[in-house]
């Protein structure tokens, strides 16, 4: 490698093949991916990842993420037996737990209001049968 070639300018910042390793990080994704052509990527970046080593780590951190993708992509992950029965049953109980709770709550009024009609009329209903017998015993 020819010192007129690499300039030290900090670690994003180094320039090889005049061009740093920040200008190159954000064409390797696109690259890695697809969406440049290989053939016509840039002379300047490839020759940049040729001599930067830690370029060279960054495209191949980038590789290895995109295996994993496409395997997981092609990976068909079954539930373990009753599991999804046992997630609906859960599912369902807390439903039904939830409406009574609501059900209550949104009239609470009405039986708080029927509690004091029935309260009144018991209490009318005691007044009146203590004075017929007080009439009667008189």
């Amino acid at each position: 490698m020819r010192a007129e070639a690499v300039a030290d300018l900090g670690d994003a910042g180094r320039r090889i093949a005049g061009i740093t390793c920040a200008e190159v990080a954000e064409l390797l994704p696109t690259a890695v991916d697809g969406g440049v052509d290989h053939r016509r990527l840039d002379r300047r970046v490839t020759r940049h990842v040729q001599q930067c080593l830690r370029c060279q780590a960054e495209l191949a951190g980038y590789r290895r993420l995109l295996r994993a993708l496409h395997e997981l992509r092609t990976e068909v992950l079954l539930p373990p037996p009753g599991a999804v029965a046992g997630c609906l049953a859960a599912l369902a109980g807390a439903g039904e737990r939830r409406a009574g709770m609501a059900l209550l709550s949104g009239h609470r009024g009405a039986y708080v209001g029927g509690l004091a009609v029935a309260a009144t009329a018991a209490g009318a209903g005691a007044a009146l049968v203590l004075a017929t017998r007080k009439r009667r015993a008189g």
